[in-house]
């Protein structure tokens, strides 16, 4: 098997429309360049609260639509699957408040979300899970798999923060992925190289345990704390991105069969992840 991938970097801001030209662009060169799968940064799309935007309830959920149904039709154009980060608002039924009139009260509720626009208009889903700090300060906990089809190839998603904890990946390891994407908005004031050396090991050990190549998409403003890169199934870097400039990685992605030490892990991992009675 083999895909041609792309993760971009840029400077992700609380202007959707400005976010949005810059996916579009992304888009249009991936594409020309025969790539099948382009991954964006988390809250591509609408920037990340409160860094760029004060609040949830601040954003502009008709341009937020407005962005996805542009996206949604680059990817159906140019035959391209993206994975953008974003936030999504549903409304929440309160079944314990009083009813309004029949229909029982309703909230709104909004989730860290990566959103992939497939070529068929297919719009895949993964919303956040391990929620901290801002996030739970803004967001719900969603509950999907994260996993999706690339022309046979099982790709799965996790977001930033998940990062720190095997068992995310753990559950896409049982899920038989071949490919994970990870979609950061880590991002500081000022440089910190000690924290982006600390997440680029969390990335690289993932992808060792799981034996799974590792891809990754991070915004670059201010100071940028976690890379935009691919890591092969042992953790070597295949390509990484410098650091705070506006770029595309691009990457022809065979999946060879797994060496000597990988199907070890393989084995082991099995083992470890079985279902016991």
């Amino acid at each position: 098997m083999a895909m041609k991938i792309a993760a971009y970097q840029f400077p992700v801001s609380g202007d959707i429309e400005k976010n949005c030209a810059h996916i579009l662009r992304a888009i249009e060169q991936a594409a020309k360049s025969g790539v099948r799968l382009l991954a964006c940064p988390e809250c591509a799309v609408t920037g990340y609260p409160p860094r760029d935007i004060d609040s949830v309830r601040k954003i502009d959920f008709n341009a937020v639509d407005k962005a996805h149904a542009k996206i949604a039709e680059a990817a159906w154009c140019h035959d391209i699957y993206v994975l953008v980060g974003t936030i999504v608002k549903e409304e929440c039924a309160l079944w314990d408040a009083p009813l309004m009139g029949d229909a029982p009260a309703v909230e709104d509720v909004f989730y860290n979300t990566a959103l992939v626009f497939t070529p068929s208009g297919q719009v895949e889903r993964y919303s956040k899970r391990a929620l901290w700090g801002w996030d739970a300060e803004n967001f719900s906990a969603g509950e999907e798999p994260g996993v999706f089809d690339v022309d046979g190839i099982r790709v799965g998603i996790r977001i930033c923060f998940e990062v720190r904890f095997p068992e995310y990946f753990r559950e896409l390891y049982k899920e038989r992925t071949d490919l994970n994407v990870i979609l950061f908005y880590d991002v500081s004031d000022r440089e910190d190289p000690d924290r982006y050396n600390l997440i680029r090991g969390h990335v690289r050990t993932r992808a060792v345990e799981n034996v799974t190549y590792t891809l990754t998409s991070n915004s670059i403003f201010p100071h940028q704390t976690a890379p935009t890169a691919l890591y092969d199934r042992s953790g070597r870097t295949l390509v990484e991105l410098k650091p705070g400039q506006e770029a595309a990685l691009m990457y022809d992605l065979n999946f060879t069969e797994a060496d000597f030490g990988e199907r070890g892990r393989i084995i082991f991992s099995d083992r470890l992840t079985s279902d016991k009675e």
